[in-house]
């Protein structure tokens, strides 16, 4: 049956009628390599900003959840539609093998982990999997994972990021991991454009002191969708901007209001203009001016907003238009599902906003659904515009 769909598909080609490529790629089973980080992310809602290093023992101490196996098999379970087209190679137990399992997934593991992952667990799985000949490596974690995997392949061959870390600087990543199984459905079905894409990585114990240390360690290339793969993080500069935003909405912010304010120069500028302390890169819980809980966690934000009137302020990621998922985790589902699309205060600089003309988030499927839409961004003062939150 398939000689003749392919004499028929020959035929067709000669009189400029595409489809005889796609063809031969599904005549083959595509090798797809999977990674799991299974402690990425975990520092995010309890405000370590990371997992390096000690941290992960920390997260641990603080009741953390782990947040990548939930990305890995949301990603996982819709690659269904091409479940017959693709051979998927994974390493043991929680670095894939679990999910892979969940979802039903034909898949082969390939070498042995202890009981503790640990970075150089996964920069052994990218060599093995390069060594087994995959075509695509698709891992889930952050920057710290990417940088892992980039050590070992370079630009030798694609991969694509479902995040699931805190920081998410570097562009090989997917919007979601929604967006991530389209891309991969796109790469099994056809043949997608390939970039080369930055790998970033922050150090993250000048992250928890508050600065912002980041570095370019490689390009590795990766399938591009439209849309679906994220940009490199922009940095914003535009001073006087922000002091336009900060002046007005020092003016709307209402008394025995409780504020969860995000990070981000833009809405440290709020703070530095109203006199109260903000934590560059944290997030902060402020009432009547003042701060009442400084780089506060998700524990301490759900807490402060029990039955009180509350909203949160947030400014979008430059260059990819991220305002929840990215960076401030500790502003979670439950959080989000607490105050309400209703009081959710957006501010971008003009500049920034124009890097994307839209809005991400990236928390659950629940709640980036209720926020989907259009939301007021606060641009300058007394100017407000309509964005599509996507």
């Amino acid at each position: 049956m398939s000689d003749k769909v392919e004499e028929v598909l020959r035929a067709l080609n000669a009189f400029g009628v595409s489809g005889l490529e796609d063809f031969e790629r599904w005549k083959t089973k595509r090798k797809i390599g999977f990674i799991v980080n299974p402690i990425a992310g975990m520092g995010g809602s309890v405000g370590l900003k990371g997992t390096d290093g000690k941290a992960y023992k920390l997260a641990l101490k603080l009741n953390a959840k782990p947040v990548a196996p939930i990305k890995a098999l949301n990603f996982l379970n819709r690659l269904k539609a091409v479940k017959g087209a693709i051979e998927l190679l994974t390493y043991p137990r929680e670095m894939g093998e679990n999910e892979a399992k969940q979802a039903n997934l034909d898949f082969k593991v390939l070498g042995s982990i202890g009981e503790e992952t640990t970075a150089e667990d996964t920069k052994r799985a990218a060599k093995d999997m390069l060594e087994a000949g995959v075509e695509l490596i698709v891992f889930v974690g952050g920057d710290g994972t990417a940088r892992d995997i980039c050590e070992v392949i370079g630009d030798s061959l694609p991969v694509l990021g479902v995040p699931a870390g805190v920081k998410m600087h570097s562009s090989v990543f997917a919007v979601n991991a929604r967006a991530a199984a389209e891309v991969v459905i796109e790469f099994v079905r056809r043949a997608l454009p390939l970039e080369l894409r930055e790998v970033m990585d922050v150090d993250e114990e000048a992250f928890r002191e508050n600065r912002l240390s980041a570095k370019l360690y490689g390009f590795m290339k990766v399938p591009v969708k439209s849309d679906l793969v994220q940009s490199t993080k922009v940095a914003t500069t535009e001073f006087d901007n922000q002091i336009e935003i900060a002046r007005y909405v020092a003016e709307l912010m209402e008394p025995d209001v409780v504020y969860v304010i995000g990070p981000g120069t833009t809405t440290k500028a709020i703070a530095d203009y109203m006199g109260f302390e903000k934590t560059l890169l944290g997030v902060d819980v402020v009432l009547n001016g003042k701060t009442i809980v400084k780089d506060a966690n998700e524990k301490q934000i759900l807490s402060s907003i029990k039955g009180r009137k509350a909203k949160v302020i947030v400014t979008p990621i430059g260059g990819q238009g991220f305002i929840f998922g990215r960076g401030n985790q500790q502003i979670s589902a439950e959080v989000l599902k607490i105050l309400g699309k209703e009081n959710i205060i957006v501010v971008s600089t003009r500049k920034k906003l124009a890097q994307t003309g839209f809005l991400r988030v990236d928390v659950n499927e629940e709640v980036d659904s209720a926020l989907k839409g259009e939301i007021e961004v606060i641009v300058g003062y007394g100017q407000r515009v309509l964005v599509e939150i996507r």
